[in-house]
């Protein structure tokens, strides 16, 4: 039942009861920990360690950089950190040179310096060992009998006491070990429960009352084929690929615009957007995993029959140059920096594992020495990275070629479009215009990469700097991984080795490929994977909760020759997937993990702006076309706000970083510079505040009140409408008779019909029934 009074009715329905300060981060993000590995880490060993470590020979200032102790402990001058404000830190104050100097030859760049302030602010994360720890010398990883670094093996299905219960070899395993704990399972999901998870977990949206009515009578005859009917009608539908493309794109670290690059800069990438449209329907036509990631990686490489299939192929390297970069002026380490975005992406992205902290030293915990990281790097310094103008500024980036296509454009310029840019001069720092670039208006241009004419192999950056190089490496993969069978890739002298890399990564009996996505599959249908740790399957991560469903997963995904659509088929069809997300005198806090009981989980972002279009009756289901900055190659932060109002699904919204959709903004957004597996889910006052005063939120509501009034005659039948609309359900008499009270009140206070009207329908889409799924 809901109740209604006007501000506190936002907060009250928002909040839930739920203590948004509550929660404690029992170990580092995954985000902070990247952060730090390749902004921090390299610069501290490289600049600070010769006079602050344990190995020098005279500790400067008694000041140990080392270690996370040392660093929070200070050294003469007292504490480096001002977590109150990051910029006055001593530490940063020292790299720009002001007062204290660090390191004593010349200043950082701007950009190293902001970084160091950067991580001031979130809190200054750092994984290391609490004491100081020698540097060590490169080694030879050691065999390692970690259970993600072996190849999965098929699992007999287990056998169960319950033998009715189970639907599928999924609900096998879940029982069995519901039954070792001595718990079982909770109740099925009732039809509308069920078919509000299937449509906002398969494609993003609620479903229709008229759908929900239908699917409730054909479960009373038969309940399964009525799920297995919706199922494939989901999986059928366009919106399935902007839902689960959605989800990559995250990984892919997507974004149209550099974000920040350390000096205030932030150059627009107006040919990303097809990369987004390549990722959406790869989705929809189910695109065999291992070929998505084979034409992502090393796409260029691959022979074509056709100049679409071609384009399609160049389009997918996006997925390699959608780094955001930090600022190339006075950063030697530009290149390389770029290389390790790749490296990160594919090794974190792909193989669930955290290849970036061997850059300047062997990896701490998981066997993969700094030789293995320049073997791997070998491969991305023989890659022209190709990003394009970069907004004509560079400081930020050197300019470089795109991929030109041979598919004409869609929505071509006007014929006298002269497209005009603004950059920042050097030597002042105001707004100059220049003239589009090389290439004539309207041609079709993409973000890619391509082999460099002479391939070769890397030297071993020690301590990460560009400026010491040791031993040269050839070029080469993670030993890490044991496979079943001995198959070995050798790489062309000729070529950087990608498509070498891409077919390692994808074979079959990979340690990694297989179980990080069918885990990363199962956390976004039921909220938590398998493995907790989507993005770290290392020894830092979490073990599997059900290790032997894992590898049931993973190698069924394979045997269905790499389908996401069949994996998902078949876990949603589980009736472990199909079970209420309600606690009755038999729950206990082991139900979720142990899948007795389905999580409830709140929408993420995009979910909850397109509900609310859906509710409203607004959203245009219309593929993307483009984006608002395609022609448009620029400074961000000198061009203001590019974000314009759109009735489009939110996966076409211009995601650029540094300046994200402000109707989504509020809701765990990730930065979009690194790959990301899961997001966070947070519950802030400032979300309750974005739901009150936001002028999207407003605007829906407001159309969703003109709707109501429109098509019911009298209040009662209006408020069945909305009811029907935002929770597929009719609401009970006593919802009528508050909402009836709500309107009354509100329409006196207010002297308005269409306001009072209004403010009930935007407290029913901030309820919680709105924004959570059972």
């Amino acid at each position: 039942m809901i109740c209604f009074r006007h501000s506190l009715v936002f907060f009250t329905l928002f909040l839930g009861g739920t203590n948004a300060y509550g929660e404690k981060a029992s170990q580092l993000s995954q985000e902070d920990l990247t952060f730090f590995e390749i902004k921090i880490r390299p610069i501290l060993a490289t600049h600070c360690y010769e006079c602050h470590s344990n190995s020098a020979e005279e500790v400067g200032g008694k000041l140990l950089l080392d270690s996370r102790d040392g660093s929070l402990a200070g050294g003469e001058s007292g504490s480096i950190f001002d977590f109150d404000t990051p910029e006055n830190s001593l530490i940063v104050q020292a790299l720009r040179h002001d007062g204290p100097q660090m390191p004593p030859e010349a200043p950082l760049p701007d950009t190293v310096v902001n970084d160091f302030a950067e991580w001031i602010r979130r809190g200054a994360p750092d994984p290391r060992e609490p004491e100081p720890q020698q540097v060590q010398q490169v080694v030879a990883p050691v065999p390692n009998s970690h259970w993600a670094f072996q190849s999965p093996q098929k699992p007999h299905v287990p056998e169960v006491k319950d033998v009715e219960w189970p639907h599928s070899a999924i609900d096998h395993f879940a029982l069995a070990r519901m039954e070792a704990a001595g718990i079982t399972p909770s109740a099925d999901a009732d039809p509308r429960t069920l078919i509000r998870r299937l449509s906002f977990d398969l494609v993003g949206l609620p479903p229709s009352m008229e759908l929900v009515q239908r699917f409730e009578t054909a479960s009373v005859e038969d309940p399964q084929q009525a799920t297995e009917t919706l199922v494939d009608e989901l999986l059928a539908s366009p919106q399935f690929g902007e839902r689960w493309g959605r989800y990559w794109l995250d990984v892919a670290r997507y974004g149209e615009s550099n974000g920040n690059d350390g000096l205030g800069r932030n150059p627009t990438f107006p040919h990303a957007w097809r990369y987004r449209d390549y990722v959406i329907d790869a989705f929809n036509r189910d695109t065999p995993y291992d070929q998505f990631l084979t034409e992502q990686i090393a796409g260029d490489l691959l022979s074509t029959d056709s100049p679409e299939e071609r384009d399609k192929n160049l389009v997918a390297t996006g997925f390699l140059a959608m780094s955001a970069k930090p600022a190339k002026a006075m950063n030697t380490n530009f290149d390389m920096d770029v290389v390790a975005d790749q490296i990160d992406v594919i090794s974190r992205g792909v193989m669930g594992i955290t290849v970036a902290c061997a850059r300047c030293h062997d990896h701490k915990f998981d066997p993969i020495p700094t030789s293995e990281y320049y073997a791997l790097a070998g491969m991305f310094t023989s890659t022209e990275t190709m990003w394009g103008m970069a907004g004509h500024e560079g400081l930020t980036a050197p300019s470089t070629d795109l991929h030109v296509l041979k598919t004409p454009e869609r929505v071509p310029p006007p014929e006298d479009f002269e497209e005009t840019v603004l950059v920042l001069e050097s030597n002042t720092g105001k707004p100059k215009p220049i003239p589009k670039p090389k290439w004539p208006p309207g041609t079709p241009l993409a973000m890619g990469v391509r082999d460099k004419k002479e391939p070769a192999d890397c030297k071993i950056h020690i301590k990460g700097d560009v400026g010491k190089l040791g031993d040269v490496v050839p070029r080469g993969f993670l030993s890490l991984c044991q496979f079943e069978s001995s198959e070995s890739l050798e790489i062309s002298a000729k070529q950087s080795g990608r498509l070498e890399l891409a077919k390692w990564i994808t074979r079959p009996d990979h340690p990694l490929t297989s179980r990080v996505m069918a885990n990363r599959v199962w956390m976004h249908l039921f909220g938590t994977g398998l493995v907790s740790t989507p993005d770290e399957f290392g020894l830092t991560g979490e073990d599997p909760t059900h290790p032997e469903l894992l590898d049931y997963l993973a190698t069924r995904f394979v045997e269905q020759e790499w389908s996401i659509k069949r994996l998902i088929r078949e876990i949603v069809l589980s009736r472990t997937y199909q079970l209420s997300s309600l606690a009755d005198g038999k729950s206990s806090d082991q139900d979720i993990p142990l899948l007795a009981r389905h999580q409830r989980r709140r929408l993420d972002a995009e979910s909850l702006r397109d509900a609310m279009l859906s509710a409203s009756g607004t959203l245009n289901l219309a593929p993307g076309d483009g984006s608002i900055i395609r022609h448009r190659d620029i400074l961000i932060n000198l061009a203001g706000s590019l974000h314009q109002p759109s009735d489009q699904r939110s996966v076409y919204l211009c995601y650029l970083r540094h300046s994200p959709p402000p109707e989504l903004m509020a809701f765990d957004l990730p930065e979009f510079t690194k790959s990301v597996g899961q997001r966070g889910v947070n519950t802030v006052p400032d979300q309750a505040l974005y739901l009150y005063n936001n002028p999207f939120v407003i605007d829906q509501a407001e159309q969703f009140a003109q709707s109501a009034i429109a098509s019911e005659s009298n209040d009662e039948n209006r408020i069945r409408s909305l009811w029907q609309r935002a929770y597929q359900r009719s609401p009970s008499q006593a919802e009528i008779a508050d909402a009836m009270a709500y309107i009354q009140a509100t329409r006196s206070e207010l002297d308005s019909d269409e306001k009072a009207w209004s403010s009930l329908c935007q407290a029913v889409l901030v309820a919680n029934e709105f924004r959570y799924v059972d």
